[in-house]
């Protein structure tokens, strides 16, 4: 099993914050866009505990795939984790940590992923993998500095 943390402090209110990221809809605009990501399920305009999404998504070499990601704990402005019920991963747990800082908001994702044991995951995760969940994570980062940039 891979563990990647990313940390990032935005300068923002919690408020603001937590209104982008736990709506669905901006999913899109922090993935990249060689993943061609598409939301296939009708989704709210905000996540709740038990929320199940439905996706199309070239993760890896262009190939289509059907994922489907469950919100399964939702801790108002404080954190709230999405699980991979159907997808490329054998397991896929994402958290995602909210905290006031005096900058801004210091957001934590924490990736728990594992890709199997076979083989052909191993080759797979040494050789591509691992490097496009570390390209997701890095495009997210720059993405959210353009979005809302430190103007101080």
């Amino acid at each position: 099993m891979k563990k990647l943390i990313s940390t990032q402090v935005l300068p923002i209110d919690i408020d603001t914050a937590w209104k982008f990221f736990s709506s669905p809809k901006n999913l899109n605009e922090i993935t990249p866009e060689d993943m061609t990501f598409k939301i296939t399920s009708e989704v709210p305009e905000e996540m709740y505990e038990g929320l199940f999404i439905t996706y199309k998504i070239s993760p890896f070499l262009g190939i289509k795939m059907d994922w489907c990601t469950e919100i399964t704990h939702v801790k108002d402005k404080l954190f709230f984790v999405d699980e991979q019920r159907k997808g490329p991963y054998n397991i896929w747990h994402h958290e995602h940590h909210f905290k006031t800082v005096p900058e801004g908001v210091l957001m934590t994702d924490i990736l728990h992923y594992d890709i199997g044991k076979s083989f052909l995951g191993s080759i797979a995760g040494a050789l591509f993998v691992h490097k496009k969940v570390e390209s997701i994570f890095n495009y997210r980062y720059k993405k959210m500095e353009s979005l809302f940039p430190n103007n101080s």
